[in-house]
């Protein structure tokens, strides 16, 4: 089956925002949000919805929670799956059967053929930046790790790289402070972010942290996309909503990580499951998005969702590359 060769630019594997936010991103107070884009004014906005090759997907390696993952995710209908543009549909007889074959385990991500080369071999820290101007200027492709402060970000770079101490884990939230560029294979960095939503940090800093990590989500060029770390053992914070809906409007390309899905039981108080609290997030966002966003489950404890993760950015790293 042939395949069309190339993809959209980078910015256009985003969700498209549809309904502007009322609710005012009081995480971006002293800043003046950018209006809403217009989705059409981008060059090939209508290829967002893409066909799907019929190869088999690439694999890193068995997850050893593939079969409970799989077991606690329904299966998703193909509007909500995130398709990377230009890539072959199956038709006929057992499309549906082709199509979900695709899809990565614990996510709504269907593979294409850039994901590859996912491994991870070498990692290593380069450098803190406070500006924007200040990060590497080597002009390889980067992939920022952002969520609310203790949503277990250092955990999950470290799980990433597999290596325990590459980004230091602190039990006091609010412990990144700065713009955290980490080297992998010498050809892509991730990059860790400061954790939003830490009360307990003076005003001053807070107002800091925040200044510098929009001047990155919009100024950043190398930027290929924003992991934005969800806490899936609560039910969804207010924050969360307003930092996804403002990357939207924004036009930042994001993909949602859903972490601590390691915490399966149901609390006592009546408190959901990790995969209840996923599908309630992506009920509440929908209705300001037009295309489903790329979600992913994980847990930095049993390294579920790590080969999931490193196969989606290869596949956006290596397009990026390509064009």
């Amino acid at each position: 089956m042939a395949v069309v060769q190339s993809l959209l630019p980078r910015l256009l594997h985003l969700p498209i925002l549809t309904k502007p936010t009322t609710t005012t991103l009081f995480f971006l107070n002293p800043f003046n949000s950018k209006p809403a884009l217009n989705p059409s004014s981008r060059p090939f906005a209508t290829l967002l919805r893409s066909t799907l090759a019929a190869a088999p997907p690439p694999s890193l390696e068995d997850a050893d929670d593939a079969d409970l993952l799989a077991a606690a995710v329904p299966q998703i209908p193909a509007d909500r799956l995130f398709v990377p543009p230009e890539t072959e549909l199956p038709a006929g007889d057992g499309a549906a059967a082709a199509l979900s074959a695709r899809v990565l385990k614990g996510s709504n991500i269907v593979l294409s053929k850039y994901a590859r080369d996912a491994q991870v071999v070498q990692a290593e820290f380069v450098k803190s930046s406070v500006k924007t101007e200040d990060c590497p200027s080597d002009g390889l492709p980067e992939f920022a790790l952002v969520g609310r402060s203790n949503v277990g970000k250092s955990s999950l770079l470290n799980s990433l790289v597999r290596r325990k101490r590459l980004a230091l884990i602190s039990k006091k939230p609010g412990k990144t402070q700065c713009i955290n560029h980490f080297r992998i294979n010498d050809s892509w960095y991730l990059v860790d972010l400061p954790g939003y939503g830490y009360a307990a940090a003076p005003q001053e800093l807070r107002t800091d942290w925040t200044k510098f990590t929009k001047d990155y989500f919009l100024n950043r060029s190398t930027l290929v996309g924003v992991f934005l770390l969800i806490d899936a053992s609560i039910p969804a914070k207010k924050i969360d909503l307003e930092y996804a809906s403002w990357l939207g409007q924004n036009q930042v390309p994001m993909t949602l990580v859903f972490t601590k899905c390691d915490k399966r039981k149901k609390k006592k108080n009546g408190g959901k499951r990790p995969e209840e609290n996923v599908q309630d997030f992506q009920e509440l966002i929908r209705g300001f998005f037009e295309t489903a966003p790329p979600w992913i489950m994980t847990s930095s404890v049993s390294s579920m969702g790590r080969d999931e993760v490193l196969l989606h950015m290869a596949q956006l790293r290596n397009y990026w590359l390509k064009h």
